[in-house]
């Protein structure tokens, strides 16, 4: 049973990892191996069939806080989107030199995609760049930083990143312990590549010529409004959390609840087909369901390795091998994300190591390993570009080779990543 389980798991990660060639939406892969693996373990189990039933309900209430927290922030920011919110940042910027624009925009998606997530703020500031340069090579080359800063700036957030969110929501962190114990080391993530890149950009960038306006639906009051409307109900979710005590997907369904309100009240009078471009419903359909379903497929196979006690001889081996170095542990887990995505390595992880109740352990909540995870897998996955979701957007939307990274920000990521893990050892 348990070789068939983990075969399976095996031969659907490696259609996930090989999304692109395959041509086949990563989802796919995901919901069938986390079908299948249960239907394995509970018809070639020796456990009870209703005790195995059990688990799997546990496992989807688990699972359905990080998917319901996901769903309800990407809406909430697909309605800042709808409404131009975002283009308020974007129209201040004027400069044109090269590494003036590197820093300003390196350092507006680390602090945005603390705020909404790495993936959108990429989609966010890839749409810039294409405004501000029209050179090629320096655009892609300005993309590889986007990349490498949005990662950088989601991990230190507890609603930055996925793999932090996961952590967050699954008790190993807590919001304010993570921003401070992850932000420097994150930074140090992100500030490498920028020095070294200052001294590689040169001159002033060629401004693109604009053949036609983007049609604009809302005044520049509404843009502001929905912008300061979105960033708050997504930053008023830890505390939220902290005041309350209810799980953070009860605060981020809150907020859309409140922006819901505001954009039917807002656009009520409106010509209708205004009104089906910028309400709740219409935003919902912009949303990545697919992303959502990958998640739950891959959460649920995860579920299944770790009832079957896979995950623990797992962590049993690993702890073995590596003498129980968390540094090494997690280091490794950044750079395979890298290779496959970092939300089942995440998941593994938490499956493999269960939190102590001893509070000088390095496992228990807040413990050096779950903040060094955290920032691991956020940041690892900028070595390559098919290593992350903000990547893999990029990838897609500048259709930047994969070679090309290789050898311009592979590098460059790769010394950021170590020097960031060498400040958080120091501080710790």
């Amino acid at each position: 049973m348990i070789a068939l389980m983990i075969a399976v798991f095996l031969i659907g990660y490696a259609c996930i990892a090989l999304e692109h060639p395959l041509k086949v939406n990563k989802a796919a892969p995901a919901l069938i191996i986390g079908v299948l693996t249960w239907v394995i373990y509970i018809t070639m189990g020796d456990g009870d069939v209703h005790q195995t039933i059990h688990l799997l309900q546990e496992n989807l209430g688990e699972t359905s806080e990080t998917l319901f927290f996901l769903l309800a922030a990407m809406t909430i920011v697909e309605a800042v989107d709808s409404h131009s919110g975002f283009s308020v940042l974007t129209n201040i910027i004027t400069t044109r030199s090269k590494v003036k624009l590197l820093w300003i925009i390196c350092l507006l998606t680390f602090f945005m995609s603390a705020v909404l997530d790495n993936l959108t703020t990429t989609i966010v500031m890839i749409a810039l760049l294409r405004k501000l340069v029209a050179d090629k090579e320096t655009r892609w080359t300005l993309v590889g930083a986007v990349v490498i800063a949005a990662n950088a700036g989601g991990a230190w957030s507890p609603i930055g990143d996925v793999t932090t969110i996961m952590l967050w929501i699954g008790g190993q962190i807590s919001a304010v312990n993570i921003m401070g114990a992850i932000l420097v080391p994150s930074f140090v993530a992100l500030l490498v590549p920028l020095i070294v890149l200052s001294f590689v950009l040169k001159g002033e960038v060629e401004r693109p010529v604009q053949e036609t306006e983007d049609i604009i639906f809302t005044t520049p009051k509404i843009q502001m409004g929905m912008l300061c409307l979105g960033v708050l109900m997504l930053v008023l979710v830890p505390p939220f959390k902290m005041t309350t005590h209810l799980p953070p997907y009860m605060g981020m369904l809150l907020g859309l609840g409140i922006v819901w309100i505001v954009t039917e009240v807002l656009h009520r009078r409106r010509a209708r087909s205004i009104r089906n471009r910028l309400t709740i419903e219409s935003v919902m359909r912009k949303v990545d369901v697919p992303t959502i379903f990958f998640f739950l497929g891959i959460l649920t196979a995860v579920g299944a390795l770790a009832s079957a006690g896979i995950l623990k001889e797992f962590s049993t081996w690993l702890d073995a091998v590596t003498d129980k170095n968390i540094y090494v542990i997690n280091l490794t887990i950044g750079v395979l994300s890298s290779i496959v995505d970092n939300v089942p390595l995440v998941a593994g992880a938490m499956g493999m190591y269960e939190i102590s109740a001893d509070p000088l352990s390095v496992y228990a909540i807040d413990g050096k390993f779950w903040e060094m995870l955290a920032y691991c897998a956020g940041t690892g996955g900028s070595v390559l570009i098919i290593g992350s979701a903000a990547g893999v957007a990029a990838m897609g939307l500048e259709k930047i080779d994969f070679m090309w990274y290789v050898k311009r920000m592979s590098l460059l990521a790769l010394s950021g990543y170590f020097a960031g893990a060498l400040v958080f050892w120091l501080m710790r």
